[in-house]
């Protein structure tokens, strides 16, 4: 075989071999680029779950409707996120037409022409549910001493449904705090906790006493 062609053979195959390189090089790239993909969406699924903030609370962004109110309950931890689940059912079915909301990181329960008229919050050892205006509820709810609102706390085993969808007609009926598109300003501060959470009180310091100077006779 003539020095010429023999020469020439290896450069016949380089082109193929290339071809090969070139073929795995690209399967990395891809390889790499699916992980990448799958990394980033694992990031944010990740990221999309609801912080806890103290007590164990969920944080929601402020919003109107079914979907927030849903998305803070399956946020809440351990055996708090059934009760929230049963407190979410007593409400409709006690509220023909409930209107739902997300105020200050607390589900929001509002009758159509009345406000607002409960919520509740988690705590680090029960589920406090707020009445704006407990006071007028019979029985009253045990907790607070303000003017208006009252609340009880419900530990894991002692939701009394009876009770609590009694109380929510009765809330249901009677005027409640705020308008429903109201969520600029919180429910008044109570001395024993956050805005809107622990209480929903007005609180007014007392009137204060002015006594006339009298005049020593001369």
């Amino acid at each position: 075989m003539p020095r010429g062609e023999d020469a020439r053979k290896p450069n016949k195959a380089k082109p193929q071999a290339t071809r090969n390189r070139g073929a795995a090089k690209s399967k990395r790239r891809a390889g790499k680029s699916e992980r990448s993909t799958k990394a980033s969406s694992k990031g944010r699924s990740m990221s999309a779950q609801p912080a806890l903030l103290a007590g164990g609370n969920p944080q929601i962004a402020k919003a109107d409707g079914d979907p927030p109110v849903q998305a803070y309950i399956a946020a809440m931890p351990g055996w708090k996120r059934d009760v929230g689940r049963r407190l979410d059912a007593l409400v409709v079915r006690s509220v023909p037409h409930v209107r739902k909301a997300v105020r200050w990181n607390s589900p929001f329960y509002g009758a159509e022409g009345q406000g607002w008229f409960l919520s509740f919050h988690v705590f680090t050892r029960y589920v406090k549910v707020t009445f704006f205006r407990g006071t007028s509820l019979r029985p009253v709810p045990p907790g607070g001493t303000g003017k208006d609102a009252r609340w009880i706390d419900i530990h894991e085993d002692d939701l009394d449904e009876a009770q609590m969808a009694t109380w929510m007609k009765q809330a249901a009926a009677t005027p409640g705090w705020g308008g429903l598109n109201s969520g600029r300003n919180p429910p008044p501060r109570n001395r024993f906790g956050r805005a809107g959470l622990i209480a929903v009180t007005s609180l007014r310091p007392a009137p204060r006493r002015v006594i006339p100077s009298r005049s020593e006779p001369a």
